[in-house]
């Protein structure tokens, strides 16, 4: 069912996603965290999964604590390989035509590395795709190892735990918890202001220019 449905159908619908992954369903959610945060797959549902893991976590059988763990373990693993990633190979991984490594997406991360320094490694977790190429852009930087660690670490804790924790407060709501497909989508949506906000003023400047 899982595969004859096709991946990316269940990847746009994080309920039925986590539902059909069945008695794998906190290790579904590990790999997802673990390589949407630093192995260069951006289009992967993280937000929305975690809030909805969250506030599925009792229907899904999960120990909310068990989760919260695994969840900061797989987003500071995955912080992990793409910092290493970064360090070791560097731009030869991204071409200007590529489909998913694009060059602009790298160098939009190491704009807003630069800019932030450490704290763009906890901001950049609430970003999407940001999220995926910011530890990239600090193993090419090749930022200091302990002060990347402390700072993956936080920003983990902080993503991972606040994310699962939002969707389970929420899904007391009856409201919340009735229309799980909705606020899966505008979770989506509020994680996507900040690339419009960036995008925008980038259209602007070059208006300007």
């Amino acid at each position: 069912m899982f595969l004859s449905n096709g991946l990316i159908d269940y990847l746009h619908n994080p309920e039925a996603l986590l539902l059909a992954l069945g008695p794998y369903v906190l290790v579904g959610v590990a790999l997802i965290v673990f390589v949407e945060s630093g192995l260069l797959f951006p289009f992967l549902p993280g937000d929305s999964l975690l809030f909805t893991a969250g506030l599925l976590h009792v229907q899904l059988g999960l120990n909310l604590g068990v989760l919260i763990g695994v969840v900061i373990v797989a987003a500071v693993g995955g912080d992990q390989a793409g910092y290493w990633i970064g360090r070791r190979f560097g731009r030869h991984l991204f071409k200007p035509d590529a489909r998913v490594l694009k060059t602009e997406y790298l160098q939009e991360a190491e704009e807003f590395f630069t800019k932030w320094g450490g704290p763009a490694l906890t901001l950049a977790r609430f970003v999407p795709i940001v999220r995926t190429f910011i530890p990239v852009a600090a193993g090419i930087a090749k930022m200091h190892y302990n002060q990347f660690f402390r700072w993956n670490v936080f920003g983990g804790v902080l993503w991972g735990g606040g994310m699962t924790i939002l969707g389970v407060w929420l899904g007391q709501i009856p409201f919340v918890r009735n229309n799980i497909e909705i606020m899966a989508i505008l979770v989506v949506l509020i994680s996507v202001v900040p690339i419009a906000i960036g995008a925008l003023r980038s259209y602007l400047k070059k208006r300007a220019a």
